[in-house]
């Protein structure tokens, strides 16, 4: 391994790892960087074919991740009767908290935006609670699919690294 190849597999480690602790940073694209630190590494580093299988299985893992990460709690969500317009009051709510309190608005906005949704929807705030709960444990599901998405894109490049 070169000096160049050892670089190459040393940044794309780190993107990879930025990629995954992102999931929990606001607005920063935790698989898409991952999944761009195994594209880095497939294009730079020498090596055989293995890195192009690396990369086809970092493919499929972020785009499983991406499309499970929206699917299973929004529907879980949906079943247990959170409303499109409660989720989307969270959303925007989320996005202002995240300007008017660095870090922790983003999450506070979320959760006072479905609580406010679900208090004009059930017109009572016993009631909203559970919903507001409801919508709480979807987002904390979707940034575990994210985790483990993000974790198997790394082992699958370690063991790429390992073997190449």
């Amino acid at each position: 391994m070169t000096d160049t190849d050892t670089a190459v597999t040393i940044i794309a480690g780190i993107v990879i790892v930025v990629g995954i602790f992102g999931t929990v940073i606001p607005f920063v694209p935790g698989l898409v960087l991952s999944w761009l630190g195994v594209l880095g590494w497939a294009i730079f580093a020498h090596g055989g074919a293995g890195r192009w299988l690396v990369l086809g299985a970092a493919t499929v893992l972020a785009l499983l991740g991406t499309v499970l990460k929206y699917l299973l709690p929004g529907r879980k969500m949906q079943r247990e009767g959170v409303s499109t317009l409660t989720l989307l009051a969270g959303g925007i709510l989320a996005i202002i908290g995240f300007f008017v309190v660095p870090v922790v608005g983003l999450f506070l906005g979320f959760v006072l935006g479905v609580f406010l949704g679900e208090l004009v929807r059930l017109n009572n705030a016993r009631l909203a609670w559970p919903s507001t709960w409801k919508a709480v444990k979807a987002v904390g599901l979707s940034m575990l699919i994210e985790i483990f998405a993000g974790l198997c894109i790394l082992l699958a490049w370690i063991a790429g690294v390992v073997l190449a």
